[in-house]
């Protein structure tokens, strides 16, 4: 199986290299449009600030190429948000895959969220043999409100989206490389999809 993990300058990259290595598949780094495009799967990470990374997916063409990728594709954290329409941080307008706006979190609440959660309203392939509750691990301030493209949900002063997901796109705000088993399991579900 041919998995290309893009590399645009805004990822965990070598932590989801490693945990598909660990599922015993191996992944290609990369920012190569003919690359991505040729790949069976693609992963889309993201670590840091909204703006600043649109900018680097706009520098390499990226922005036009990931929204019409036709093999499954999954976003995470940051690539999840950069999916969706548009960001509160730094006013970012998004891929426009998933129709949503990222909200951040409110300053009520300890920000960024960060450690174990429990997923629940558990939809879609993505999720097969994964339990209702379980826990997943997360860095965030920003979150995808609930919507029509809500695949998992959270709860953290609100219900916000886990998951969200589209037609072949995938999206998970929390770290499945960083999960356990758990997110193991969501890692080989995405590679069997």
């Amino acid at each position: 199986m041919n998995i290309a993990i893009i590399n645009y300058g805004a990822g965990n990259i070598q932590s989801i290299k490693f945990a598909i290595q660990r599922l015993g598949y191996t992944a290609t780094l990369t920012n190569g449009v003919s690359e991505i495009k040729a790949a069976d799967k693609v992963i889309f990470p993201g670590v840091g600030e909204a703006s600043s990374a649109m900018k680097k997916l706009r520098e390499s063409g990226l922005d036009s190429l990931i929204p019409t990728l036709k093999q499954p594709v999954l976003g995470i954290c940051l690539g999840m948000q950069l999916m969706c329409n548009s960001s509160e941080e730094g006013s970012t307008k998004g891929l426009g895959i998933f129709d949503v706006d990222v909200k951040r979190f409110s300053n009520a609440l300890k920000v960024p969220q960060i450690g174990w959660n429990q997923i629940s309203n558990l939809k879609t392939d993505l999720f097969n043999g994964v339990q209702n509750n379980a826990y997943i691990y997360l860095v965030h301030s920003y979150f995808s409100p609930l919507s029509e493209a809500t695949i998992a949900s959270c709860e953290y002063g609100i219900s916000y989206s886990a998951a969200l997901g589209k037609d072949n796109f995938y999206g998970t705000q929390f770290h499945p490389e960083k999960s356990s088993s758990i997110g193991e399991k969501i890692l080989t579900n995405f590679l069997a999809l």
